[in-house]
């Protein structure tokens, strides 16, 4: 293997630390060919889909790859902005934001990149840009609270991929969760306890967490666990009542049992028993995306009106508001201690290598 480096390369290059955000990804446009080229990314991931490789490549490109992606491109047609993907544009932001705090609070240069794990801009182009920019250590921070083999793990094997073909790696960090943080907690429930502001207190307020296949949990995957503690914390900050609150899953995929109770399903039933007025809360998405305006605040809208509910309200994710920009700054910076960010690179100059006959 040739690995790569610089072969300009200016040893007295000064170092920075580097910070990968990343999230899931998008397709590049709401159209067939895009999300067709964007699923196939996705659904061939070993961690998402745990099924034998021979058997799962007849059916993902047999059969999901040449149906799902004009449904899910009216999906994506829905959401779609004038920045376009409403995930992508947060996530820039946030990006953009994180870089000015971080600059703010740390000594020594810092450098924000954002990936996305499936999709563009790319976990190899984020890490590159690193690289290009001297990063001698590289906080990799998947902003996914819970963790999952089937999100955060996945980032991980994504980003060793392109480290291990590099010549010089630096100090990698990684952050595989902040389910239980105090102050994501704290920003949760205040976001819902400024919406009760201007739209009063539900009935019953939802939790819904993006699914997993139940397998995926019996097999030792602590998502489950791990939704259910952000709930409850967030539900104990709210001072709710056991009736009051309720934990559920949504986006499952294909005929296999996941995670329940299933936020669809839910709905509908709480619907049926009298309950008239919902708002949902999705606590696992730190930035609004289609799985949350467009299924849930779409979807599942429609699951509860037509099921005989009357009021039903999706708040927000934490986006990139100014709380939730001051709780990544403060994970960044636990996660980065020990790092000594005010020091100079450890390469000696050119010069140097010149004296002592390292090169002509």
């Amino acid at each position: 293997m040739k690995y790569k480096g610089n072969s300009d390369y200016k040893h007295d290059t000064p170092a920075c630390t580097g910070v990968l955000i990343t999230n899931l990804g998008t397709p590049d446009a709401p159209t067939p060919a895009a999300v067709r080229k964007y699923l196939g990314e996705f659904l061939s991931d070993p961690r998402v889909i745990e099924t034998p490789k021979i058997i799962w490549w007849f059916v993902l490109h047999c059969i999901i790859l040449r149906i799902r992606p004009h449904r899910s491109a009216e999906a994506y047609k829905k959401v779609w902005t004038e920045n376009g993907s409403p995930l992508l544009d947060i996530a820039i932001k946030q990006a953009k934001k994180l870089q000015t705090e971080l600059s703010k609070r740390m000594e020594g240069p810092i450098k924000v990149e954002l990936a996305m794990r499936y999709g563009n801009p790319s976990i190899e182009a984020g890490l590159e840009k690193l690289r290009a920019a001297n990063a001698e250590r590289i906080l990799i921070f998947p902003l996914y609270p819970q963790y999952s083999a089937a999100t955060t793990a996945s980032t991980f094997d994504a980003a060793s991929d392109v480290i291990k073909k590099w010549r010089w790696i630096p100090e990698i960090r990684m952050i595989n969760h902040y389910h239980d943080n105090p102050d994501y907690i704290t920003a949760l429930a205040n976001s819902i306890k400024k919406y009760w502001q201007t739209h009063t207190k539900p009935e019953k307020l939802i939790f819904s967490f993006h699914g997993l296949p139940r397998d995926y949990f019996l097999a030792g995957d602590p998502y489950h666990c791990e939704c259910h503690k952000t709930a409850r914390l967030v539900a104990e900050k709210l001072e709710l009542q056991v009736d009051e609150w309720q934990l559920t899953f949504q986006s499952r995929f294909g005929p296999r049992e996941w995670l329940q109770p299933y936020t669809d399903v839910t709905l509908k039933e709480l619907a049926a028993n009298g309950i008239k007025h919902v708002q949902i809360v999705c606590p696992g998405f730190s930035a609004d995306c289609l799985e949350t305006i467009e299924e849930i605040d779409m979807q599942n809208r429609q699951f509860f009106t037509e099921s005989g509910g009357e009021e039903f309200s999706y708040i927000p994710a934490l986006n990139d508001s100014d709380e939730h920009i001051d709780v990544l700054s403060s994970i960044i910076e636990l996660h980065s201690m020990g790092w000594d960010t005010k020091i100079e690179s450890s390469n000696c100059s050119y010069e140097r290598a010149k004296k002592i006959g390292a090169t002509q």
